[in-house]
């Protein structure tokens, strides 16, 4: 039977809980969606993210699954966090500035910054460096949680970012992006090299089960939450075939990647998907190394060592290009990789 969605807490600036058990009619529901008709003063978008984010238990244990089919006789607790305020304050933070004009920015973002807050990034983010940078200039049509950002970058890729100064070249950038109107081309360094040396990955991505912070490629007739996701490749260069003495297949190679869309982890997902993990890759490759690669000479013993420094995934966004959004001038931008991405790549180009 089902409970009444009544708080346990009644007072919602310090959280509130709701208790639940499935009854056999709903049985098979989505989680998310059959949470958002429970408590209708939270929107199903938001109960997505309090699920990934912690705050539901099933039969006392946590679960991070929203698309979760629900199953008669399960408990589930929803605990809201306590009311905080939302709003970012500007950090004087340095940032690498490509172009700036009265409607927007573009910045070459480091490896290692955050873009907008969130649990356990408060502060220190990019969005925190371009508040204090363009004071109330900023677009806060996204939301207080990250005014401005049309889109964004994984913490540890670093490259290219557009941001909105207004409202209006918020809306015309937006749109750009959802029309697939956008150039983006990166570059990236991945485990192998794939055969053919170019080709297009066109397979949905949709939260992995089990982890919230991994995508996988799914089925899209299966998941209603899948999302088509495209991305074209080309091997650069091929790095190491003459170590690799079995196969005679390359230990690494340098590509380049262009989206023609933009979801979460697209790249480093499609290409764990077709067996080439981007090096460095704590979620979806095996992180520092390469398999094949063994010490013995000053080429290799150097390789090792900056790999085992390389402490994220080998992915930069070296293109951005897109029609102004208030003026209509092309506008395109390229950044050459960080230093720790190109000391990477020359070591490899030594083997």
């Amino acid at each position: 039977m089902t409970r009444d969605p009544a708080p346990l807490n009644p007072e919602p600036t310090n959280g509130a809980s709701f208790a639940f058990e499935i009854d056999p009619d709903h049985a098979g529901a989505r989680l998310d969606k059959w949470l958002s008709v429970q408590i209708p003063g939270l929107t199903r978008t938001r109960l997505k993210a309090l699920i990934e984010g912690g705050a539901l238990t099933r039969d006392g244990a946590e679960f991070n699954d929203p698309s979760w089919k629900i199953k008669a006789g399960e408990t589930y607790e929803l605990t809201t966090p306590p009311v905080e305020d939302p709003t970012p304050k500007g950090e004087d933070i340095p940032l690498a500035v490509i172009y700036e004009d009265d409607d927007l920015i573009v910045v070459n973002k480091p490896a290692g910054m955050v873009v907008h807050p969130a649990a356990g990034n408060w502060t220190g983010t990019l969005v925190n460096a371009l508040i204090a940078h363009c004071a109330d200039s900023l677009s806060g049509i996204g939301g207080v949680a990250r005014p401005g950002v049309v889109h964004r970058l994984d913490k540890e890729t670093s490259g290219l970012l557009v941001a909105a100064k207004h409202d209006a070249a918020h809306l015309g950038l937006t749109k750009a992006f959802s029309a697939h109107a956008i150039e983006r081309v990166y570059e990236a360094i991945c485990v192998g090299s794939p055969r053919p040396g170019f080709g297009t990955i066109d397979a949905a991505l949709a939260r992995a089960p089990g982890d919230r912070k991994k995508m996988a490629v799914v089925d899209e007739a299966i998941r209603e939450d899948a999302r088509h996701a495209v991305t074209h490749y080309k091997v650069i260069e091929a790095y190491g075939r003459a170590r690799a003495k079995l196969s005679g297949d390359a230990l690494a190679a340098h590509m380049e990647c262009r989206l023609e869309t933009g979801r979460t982890h697209q790249i480093r997902a499609h290409m764990a998907h077709i067996g080439h993990p981007l090096l460095g890759d704590p979620v979806y490759g095996r992180g520092p190394g390469l398999a094949g690669l063994k010490p013995g000479d000053e080429a290799a013993d150097a390789a090792i060592a900056i790999l085992k420094k390389f402490r994220r995934q080998a992915l930069h966004a070296r293109v951005l290009g897109f029609k102004h959004p208030i003026s209509g001038e092309v506008l395109r931008f390229e950044a050459e990789p960080p230093e720790d991405f190109q000391r990477l790549k020359a070591a490899l180009e030594s083997l």
